[in-house]
């Protein structure tokens, strides 16, 4: 079976990326070891972040930094076994979070983020999913007011830099927006130009499906079978697949492939947790809303409202440690009115991060015919379809439509030399 370009990982970034290629007469096979959107992509809070034009970054406050070292913050917890082989990658993320280094990557990151919103719904109604996007933006709000003036100090900033658009909310507006929240809450931030998505594995396998009405093949395999060649070669159930590209959009698995083809890139992971409740007394939630002094998401979705938290710090592969789920689920409950779990156990995931908290995108270094598209970390659902177009344009000889060199690979050479 003979293919114009093997796509390894059929999560958001994945998928986005066979559907570009596709769409621009590629024959293109789409490989995963399960079905599209049943990994990372499953389980995020489902926000289509317009506003994030800074990418997360390392706190560098001393009083953040020891709460975090305590191991006892909701938003953070690690596995100390894991703190040695993590701590480079944490130094160099630190390094990069220096106020002055932070604004020369968000100034790289934030085209990115000014075609999340458009590309996803040109997507979605392109794959008949508009009804899974929601257009009324997401929510912060905020029980300490030291809180409240930074965020919105930040806000304010992001607004005279990159346009960013928000709606201050006082608690009488808030109540309007969202009457079943704690009362007590002293108001919000509405983030009024981005999406959220009701059902983040339902949006994907349905760009799964549009990618299949364009002509394009799903296959189970295990990318672990892929041999360098002219063409690639890879095993898959139904036989063997040969094509004359290969782009890695595997995620939180993409070292396992470049590190055997020779790359050796920074990557670590921030694994997350999620569980959905039934709402309490007829109770509604209309945006997501991020408990900025908790660490947590409330997510109204198909299946119930999703509780998702912060950050884990942990090998990939360790068992699941969902103690940050525990400690969030009581303050969550005051916050909005949770009746019971739905989920037999906690859903877990792991976000694919670089420590200059820029993706990968582009082509490999030494392999012509190779191509990355991974390192999302917070973002990959938001920048799934425009890093889709992207490495499509980059592979068609077509213009980009943003400046594609702060993404790629060779980045992390550049800086060792």
């Amino acid at each position: 079976m003979r293919f114009d370009t093997l796509v390894l990982g059929a999560g958001i970034v994945g998928v986005s990326v066979a559907v570009h290629l596709q769409k621009r007469g590629r024959a293109v096979a789409l490989v995963d070891r399960r079905a599209p959107g049943f990994e990372t992509s499953f389980g995020n809070a489902g926000l289509i972040q317009r506003e994030g034009v800074y990418p997360y970054a390392f706190p560098r406050d001393l009083s953040t930094l020891l709460r975090y070292a305590s191991n006892t913050s909701a938003d953070v917890h690690y596995h100390l076994g894991d703190l040695p082989r993590l701590l480079p990658f944490l130094w160099q993320y630190w390094r990069n979070s220096h106020p002055t280094r932070h604004a020369a990557i968000a100034r790289a990151y934030a085209p990115l983020i000014a075609h999340s919103v458009s590309e996803h719904r040109a997507l979605a109604e392109a794959a008949g999913a508009m009804h899974l996007i929601r257009p009324s933006g997401w929510i912060k709000v905020f029980r300490n007011t030291a809180t409240q003036d930074k965020e919105t100090r930040n806000v304010e900033r992001w607004q005279r830099e990159y346009g960013v658009a928000f709606e201050a909310l006082d608690p009488a507006r808030l109540r309007t927006v969202e009457p079943h929240l704690d009362t007590s809450l002293l108001g919000g931030l509405r983030y009024t130009e981005a999406d959220s998505v009701s059902d983040p594995n339902a949006l994907v396998t349905a760009y799964a499906k549009y990618f299949q009405q364009l002509g394009g093949r799903l296959f189970e395999a295990d990318a672990n079978t892929l041999t360098p060649n002219a063409p690639w070669l890879l095993q898959t159930k139904e036989g063997e697949l040969r094509a004359d590209n290969v782009v890695i959009a595997m995620g939180p698995w993409a070292d396992v492939i470049t590190s055997r083809l020779g790359y050796n890139l920074p990557l670590a992971v921030k694994r997350g947790y999620h569980m959905h409740y039934a709402p309490a007394q007829g109770a509604q939630l209309n945006h997501p809303v991020l408990d900025a002094d908790g660490g947590y998401v409330l997510a109204p979705m198909a299946r119930g409202i999703r509780l998702t938290t912060g950050a884990e710090l942990a090998h990939r592969d360790a068992p699941k440690t969902p103690v940050q789920l525990d400690a969030v689920e009581p303050v969550a409950r005051k916050l909005f009115p949770l009746a019971e779990r739905v989920d037999a156990e906690p859903w877990m995931g792991a976000r694919p991060c670089t420590p200059d908290m820029l993706p990968i995108i582009g082509p490999a270094p030494h392999h012509p015919s190779l191509w990355f598209a991974f390192g999302h970390a917070h973002h990959g659902l938001t920048l799934g379809p425009i890093t889709g177009r992207l490495i499509a344009e980059m592979m068609t000889g077509e213009t980009s439509a943003v400046d594609v060199r702060p993404f790629r690979a060779q980045r992390f050479w550049d800086s060792a030399r």
